[in-house]
């Protein structure tokens, strides 16, 4: 709990440096809004595996429902990071009058692949399962993540359920969703266990196991790609040091070439994350404009979009 508060802290401390006057009116006007126009719960269990209880908080909108909804995901390489390192990342979201679900899973420490998605596919039949009591649309739920937590928002809206991915989820509802927005994610997991784009964090991730590869594959995004899948908005720099910028060109081109609606948004120069404040505008802007397009959204659609 006190972390969760130290995070909210951080949330007003940022809404509120910027001078009025260097806000747009609207976004003003949000700002000074936001506590009474939400509800948060914090530190909901969703699942309790390798003795450990997964957690996610639930901020959603007051008023008439039902919202729609984004599943957020972290990064760290599937080694690291936390669900507070990113709720700054979620106030898009939050301005647009999503309800917004923040998640823990499990990291390599605590166990290794498969576990990370695992736990995402679980999250999302925790969102689908607790719909009703925390006004959430089903019909439009959206998965996003930032590299690792990239990778797992692509995976939890394209794995099928003849994965067997799912099986320790409680609950049978079907697992669905209306989007993925994929912030420079990884797609190819086998990619970067051996050879140039070698990563430590994926090694890892994987662990010793003899089977690694064959795990990897079953891990990777490219490797369910089909006509079915939901539209994709991908988002990388193209000198991403950390992953591959080729992970979004291939994914990009497959998911076109399979008839899935897939835009790629490129941040020239762009490293992994932190873009300049201009070009993080674009990005944003263009997730707005996308999501407005399939209708998840009732928001005017912005006019710039994606390059």
């Amino acid at each position: 709990m006190i972390r969760f508060r130290s995070c909210l802290a951080a949330i007003v401390c940022v809404l509120t440096a910027a001078p009025v006057s260097a806000q747009m009116p609207s976004t003003a006007s949000w700002v000074a809004g936001i506590a009474n126009d939400y509800q948060v719960f914090p530190d909901i269990t969703y699942l309790t595996a390798s003795n450990w209880e997964a957690k996610l908080d639930v901020y959603t909108p007051r008023g008439t429902g039902p919202h729609p909804t984004v599943l957020h995901i972290h990064g760290g390489g599937w080694t690291g990071g936390s669900r507070e390192s990113v709720i700054l990342r979620a106030m898009p979201f939050l301005e647009m009058g999503f309800a917004v679900v923040n998640i823990s899973y499990r990291l390599a420490r605590v166990a290794e692949a498969p576990a990370a998605v695992e736990d995402c596919l679980c999250a999302l039949r925790w969102v689908i399962r607790n719909a009703k009591q925390y006004n959430f649309d089903v019909n439009r739920i959206v998965v996003t993540g930032y590299s690792a937590g990239g990778h797992l928002a692509l995976t939890t809206g394209m794995i099928p359920a003849s994965a067997g991915l799912d099986r320790q989820c409680p609950g049978t509802e079907e697992l669905k969703i209306a989007a993925i927005v994929n912030w420079f994610g990884i797609t190819d997991v086998a990619d970067l266990l051996d050879g140039a784009n070698r990563r430590t964090y994926a090694v890892q991730w994987l662990g010793s196991r003899p089977d690694r590869v064959e795990v990897a594959k079953r891990l990777s995004p490219m490797t369910y790609i089909r006509r079915d899948l939901p539209p994709t908005l991908t988002i990388h720099g193209d000198a991403d040091p950390t992953v591959p910028y080729t992970h979004a060109t291939t994914l990009h081109a497959a998911l076109q070439k399979a008839g899935v609606t897939s835009e790629l948004v490129t941040i020239p120069k762009g490293g992994h994350g932190n873009f300049p404040q201009p070009e993080q505008f674009r990005a944003v802007e263009a997730m707005r404009a996308f999501l407005a397009r399939h209708g998840i959204t009732r928001r005017p659609t912005p006019t710039s979009g994606p390059h």
